[in-house]
């Protein structure tokens, strides 16, 4: 029997997914995955969102305005956000975050939506999910404003950025969650950086349909594949898989609280 793991991050409503649900669900569990969080990334789909949590034992849900739909979509409020934490399945305020690679232009509004963010994972007591992409230093920034004003807790999904926003997330008490990316062959410098992470702080997630791990890399993304992850995890921290999975099993129940099982 394969050990427990989680997906701490994916998008079952994405149409990549969507259409054969229940199979991929099943092809998880095989997997040993008998816990996925699936993220909302424009509050007007948190009702459909919703749904797949209501609909599946093994899901649950978080949601937040993704920092590349800011521009685009109506600017969350605090009140919103918290309406939506009402729900016993909703386990976190996000993916919100900075995104300057393709979406430079809306960095204000961006900043403003985060900041949003943060207030309602403080006023709820849900933990804050990141996305940062070529935006470290403006990151860095704002979340230590912001627990300087107040703390609260946070995970830096699918990271990716550099050592300088790894050092200053885990200063604060984030935690770092490991994607596929980490086992492509020239992500030699991010293995890096989780091997000099805290092992108490790392979580895997697939943030599937998307980066696909080896040997899937370049075709659909899907939550059974954290395991592949978590192997090469436990390879970067020198553990045996079934602990590295307990360690990471551990993690998300410390910081995910309401989805404890």
């Amino acid at each position: 029997m394969e050990p427990k793991i989680t997906d701490s991050h994916c998008h079952l409503d994405f149409p990549q997914l969507a259409e054969e649900l229940p199979e991929i669900i099943d092809r998880a569990a095989a997997a040993g995955v008998h816990r996925m969080v699936t993220i909302c990334t424009k509050l007007r789909n948190a009702p459909a969102v919703r749904t797949i949590a209501e609909s599946h034992p093994a899901v649950f849900w978080a949601a937040g305005t993704h920092p590349m739909s800011v521009a685009e979509e109506p600017m969350a409020t605090v009140d919103d956000l918290a309406g939506l934490a009402g729900h016993p399945r909703m386990v976190g305020i996000g993916e919100t975050g900075l995104d300057y690679h393709y979406t430079a232009d809306s960095k204000a509004a961006q900043q403003e939506s985060l900041r949003v963010h943060i207030e309602a994972s403080r006023r709820t007591g849900l933990p804050l999910i990141i996305h940062a992409r070529d935006a470290d230093d403006d990151m860095a920034r704002i979340l230590s404003e912001e627990h300087r004003a107040g703390p609260y807790r946070c995970v830096m999904h699918c990271f990716s950025s550099g050592a300088a926003l790894a050092e200053a997330a885990l200063d604060l008490g984030f935690y770092l969650s490991m994607s596929g990316i980490v086992a492509f062959p020239r992500s030699q410098e991010l293995r890096d950086i989780f091997a000099r992470a805290p092992l108490d702080r790392v979580l895997v997630e697939t943030d599937s349909p998307y980066l696909a791990p080896p040997p899937h890399r370049g075709r659909r993304n899907e939550p059974s594949f954290v395991n592949l992850t978590a192997r090469k995890g436990a390879e970067i921290f020198g553990m045996d898989y079934a602990d590295f999975a307990a360690a990471t099993e551990a993690n998300f129940e410390r910081l995910f609280t309401r989805a404890r099982v």
